[in-house]
């Protein structure tokens, strides 16, 4: 499912060159569960982000699923994205203006594969899935932050991606809701089968991944 090859990425500050990921090789398996642990500021994020097309690389290469991610055009490399990879953020970066169902439907709508009547079809599903399906018209700030979640979870497989890539998703969440968001993540993983990558604190949840990454200065080590 994924490949990564000396992936590397750096930045240039006033401080001059700031390298966060250096010389990266790792693979993941379809329908694998990896965790990616290590220290703030070890360069985790900043590995997803370049795994998620978000972020282009320094050097190196990424493959998923056969494709080289970033030898795509801008606009074949975003329908890839839309189409392929799913993406939960720390946060849950919902849009406070739309509702709920909005928020989830959004990235359908926009892959343009379903229509709009089977993209709000396919969100009420979801959110009926993540237990809210009460709240399809509420706004995000009508809901608690691990309801949030919950959303940006839907919103993230709105589209049956084969990656699921999910960065400290409950970071800022009490134990008992971290629990339930992570139960509902790795039901995903295992009942549907989408490869799921985890960057976590959480050593206990990592050991149920199947491969750990250890990232640390920008390298993963041992």
């Amino acid at each position: 499912m994924l490949a990564c090859r000396q992936v590397s990425k750096s930045y240039r500050t006033e401080r001059g060159i700031v390298t966060a990921v250096s010389g990266i090789d790792l693979d993941v398996a379809a329908g694998e569960f990896a965790a990616v642990i290590g220290r703030s500021g070890s360069g985790k994020s900043t590995l997803m982000a370049v795994i998620g097309g978000l972020s282009r690389p320094s050097g190196g290469t990424v493959t998923i699923d056969g494709t080289d991610l970033w030898r795509l055009s801008d606009n074949a490399l975003s329908g890839f994205r839309n189409g392929k990879i799913g993406y939960v953020f720390q946060f849950a970066s919902l849009l406070p203006t739309l509702r709920l169902i909005d928020n989830v439907a959004l990235p359908a709508m926009l892959g343009r594969r379903h229509g709009a009547s089977g993209s709000y079809a396919r969100a009420a599903g979801l959110l009926e899935r993540m237990g809210l399906g009460g709240y399809l018209d509420a706004y995000p700030s009508e809901i608690s932050a691990g309801e949030q979640r919950r959303v940006a979870i839907a919103r993230a497989l709105i589209n049956d991606p084969a990656l699921l890539l999910a960065d400290e998703p409950t970071s800022d969440l009490d134990e008992q809701t971290e629990g339930e968001i992570m139960n509902e993540l790795l039901t995903i993983n295992r009942e549907v089968g989408t490869t799921l990558i985890l960057v976590t604190h959480n050593l206990a949840l990592a050991e149920r991944a199947q491969q750990v990454v250890h990232i640390a200065n920008g390298a993963i080590v041992a």
